[in-house]
């Protein structure tokens, strides 16, 4: 989406901002980034904060936005950086938070930045474990998409020759799947390079939108996933993985359903909902399921 800048804002748009933040004297667009319309470094007399904004505050988007907004305040400040306010105005939901140092993490093998990641998930693991932000249930999330069973009831042409055929199998992975993701910590469920900002000492998680209530193992798994499309085999993306508690305490069966439940997600969703990144995140989650269920590619 074409983002706007400060100046394209309405009128009221930027005063609300400004009545909450204080004078702006220059707002810098960040290259990265598609879920807002608009997002920007605001450089204020006295700092700097970091604002997004969505013009659909009736919509789905602005329900994300105000989600965000309120699990805020259950993420300790080493985990996200700190919402300083929430604004709507002529139909738009805006967010001021912290501003914070970093770059977007590097994934790819023999990055600096793996460590730091590692630190970040068990941290977010373990301290949201049991949280009780209000969220919704990824299990019930899950249950609905069901894509393993939608992909069975019309299947693609350029389905996986062994998937095409083992589809039963699959549906029932992803049924033991939506039992085992159940939980009661708090997820993010889209940790990816964009979302991970990485500074010399540590990194922090951004865009909590999707947070869900979940197992908390599965934020490893969406990573494993990640890493293996930054270019890990599977087993390395699964050594690096190790280095998380939780995933370490994770049975391999459970691990086994959330790879088959990631991969039909992919595989749905690429064909549902095409953007230019899924095919390679079908890619890599197929490689990781593959390898899981014992097959090679």
């Amino acid at each position: 989406m074409a983002r706007r800048s400060w100046d394209d804002l309405p009128t009221a748009v930027r005063a609300a901002v400004e009545r909450e933040a204080g004078p702006v004297v220059r707002a810098d667009i960040p290259v990265a980034g598609r879920n807002s319309d608009f997002s920007a470094v605001l450089h204020l007399a006295d700092g700097r904060l970091f604002c997004k904004g969505i013009a659909e505050a009736g919509g789905r988007r602005g329900r994300m936005h105000r989600h965000e907004a309120e699990v805020n305040g259950w993420l300790p400040t080493a985990i996200a950086p700190r919402l300083r306010w929430c604004v709507e105005v002529d139909d738009w939901v805006l967010l001021g938070f912290d501003h914070v140092d970093g770059h977007h993490a590097d994934l790819s093998p023999g990055s600096a930045d793996l460590n730091l990641v590692a630190d970040l998930v068990t941290v977010v693991t373990r301290d949201l474990a049991r949280c009780p932000a209000p969220a919704p249930r990824l299990a019930e999330q899950w249950a609905r998409l069901a894509a393993w069973r939608r992909l069975a009831e019309d299947i693609p042409d350029d389905l996986d020759p062994w998937a095409r055929v083992h589809l039963k199998a699959l549906s029932g992975w992803e049924q033991r799947a939506v039992e085992l993701v159940d939980g009661d910590d708090l997820a993010h469920t889209d940790l990816h390079p964009l979302n991970i900002l990485v500074s010399d000492t540590t990194a922090r998680a951004v865009d909590w939108a999707w947070s869900r209530r979940a197992n908390a193992a599965v934020d490893v798994a969406f990573l494993i996933t990640r890493l293996v499309d930054a270019g890990h085999t599977p087993a390395a993306a699964e050594r690096w993985a190790e280095n998380v508690p939780v995933w370490r305490e994770v049975p391999q069966d459970t691990g086994t359903a959330f790879a088959v439940a990631i991969w039909g997600m992919w595989e749905y969703l690429q064909r549902d909902q095409p953007l230019p990144h899924r095919a390679a995140l079908t890619a890599a989650a197929r490689s990781w399921a593959r390898t899981r269920l014992g097959l090679s590619d």
